[in-house]
């Protein structure tokens, strides 16, 4: 691998915003993500505009590996005046290095080193940082069928890799009340800011009785997060309105259907007020099940190749590499960038990591494409046949969405934000 070529290629990408919220952006990376493609692979991708987000896909062949990667970040456009790309010590800087443009550098430079690529889909698409709410029945699709899929999101701390997520679930509750003056006749209102206290201590006591005493795969036990809170109008009026958003993570599908049972079950407390809950599950965990054989496979080719064998950890972040795990496909992640601060100022990578992780990767994906099972045969037989009603309609949202370039979008400014739906 030629590290100054792939500093070249990862410098381009970087230099490039794709603020996620910024179709337009989106749309302009996408174009740079796609010639780089081609330099490095001699094939172009098909470009898939869904909603306004595009996603590109390389599909050689009949696909048995799915690479999985994503090209938007969470920095709004105009981020590079003050936080540019740079290069010293060893250490490359710039939005968007770590998560995740660097894997995708690593994923031109691993196909590229295969004799051919007969057998890979990879996949690059435009809104992971926003939840996949367009790409996520294209991920599904392209994922149902094949041996395995490899997300090169980054890895965690030390370059360890990802062998288990929590699923992630999303609420909104909404309380409405009746307004009234807060001086003159308080007692006439029904006040939507004390029912949503009583809303928000009532999602804490689901969070306790969400896992029934178990806890697997290192992932720790579910959490429900009230977020963002708002309400009321002026400070002398009783308030009408009152909402809070919920972030929920759980290490198992049965948590996470125990918590959209409870939080639906919600009910007021308060007099003359009315609750209204939506939202619900985004991404299912990506269980240690998912993960086990490939990690193991990880593990002999990192030693063969004279590297120090990879850690696995369970996080309780979530990426694209959960949809693939949920529709049955043995799933690895974490195989991108070394190095740390996603979606901060410090965020940088490693760059005498990235041929190393390269290498690795292209042993994965030779092994597996040479007949390496990765996943037992009950969850074979998941892949090949897992049509789920997410997943049907995959090719009809696909086909509409392969048209020419994205809708426009209007670029946002600020402080970048946290996982929000991740």
């Amino acid at each position: 691998m030629n590290l100054d070529v792939m500093l070249g290629d990862l410098e381009e990408l970087v230099s490039c915003e794709s603020f996620s919220a910024d179709h337009e952006a989106v749309a302009r990376s996408a174009r740079v993500v796609a010639d780089q493609g081609l330099r490095r692979l001699g094939a172009r991708p098909e470009t898939i505009v869904i909603d306004g987000v595009t996603h590109l896909r390389w599909t050689f062949g009949t696909p048995r590996v799915l690479l999985v990667g994503h090209h938007d970040t969470v920095w709004p456009i105009g981020t590079l005046a003050d936080h540019p790309w740079s290069l010293a010590d060893g250490i490359a800087r710039g939005p968007g290095v770590f998560d995740m443009k660097a894997g995708l550098v690593q994923a031109f430079h691993a196909l590229a080193a295969l004799p051919s690529p007969e057998g890979v889909c990879l996949l690059v698409t435009g809104d992971e940082e926003v939840g996949s709410p367009s790409s996520r029945a294209l991920i599904e699709e392209s994922a149902r069928g094949c041996a395995a899929a490899f997300v090169l999101e980054a890895s965690a701390d030390g370059g360890a890799l990802k062998t288990a997520r929590k699923g992630t679930s999303i609420y909104e509750l909404v309380v409405h009340g009746r307004a009234a003056h807060a001086g003159l006749e308080p007692t006439m209102g029904a006040n939507a800011g004390i029912e949503l206290a009583h809303q928000i201590l009532a999602l804490g006591a689901i969070a306790l009785s969400a896992d029934d005493g178990a806890a697997p795969d290192g992932l720790g036990p579910t959490t429900v997060t009230p977020t963002v809170l708002s309400g009321g109008t002026t400070t002398n009026t009783v308030p009408a309105l009152a909402r809070v958003s919920v972030d929920v993570r759980v290490p198992t599908l049965a948590a996470q259907a125990r918590v959209d049972e409870m939080v639906r079950a919600l009910a007021p407390r308060t007099p003359g007020t009315r609750l209204e809950v939506s939202g619900g599950p985004n991404r299912p965990p990506l269980e240690q099940a998912s993960s086990a054989r490939l990690f193991e496979l990880a593990c002999r080719i990192a030693k063969d190749l004279g590297m120090e064998p990879p850690r696995g950890v369970a996080v309780g972040g979530a990426s694209d590499g959960n949809f693939t795990a949920g529709i049955g496909c043995p799933t690895l992640d974490g195989l991108g960038a070394v190095g740390g601060g996603a979606h901060a100022a410090h965020e940088h990578v490693v760059v005498a990591e990235m041929p190393g992780r390269t290498r690795l990767l292209t042993g994965l994906i030779a092994s597996v494409l040479g007949g390496e099972s990765p996943a037992g045969e009950a969850a074979t037989e998941a892949t090949a046949t897992g049509a789920t009603a997410t997943g049907a309609t995959a090719a009809g949202a696909t086909a509409a969405g392969r048209t020419s370039p994205a809708a426009g979008g209007s670029a946002s400014t600020g402080e970048p934000p946290g996982e929000a739906g991740r």
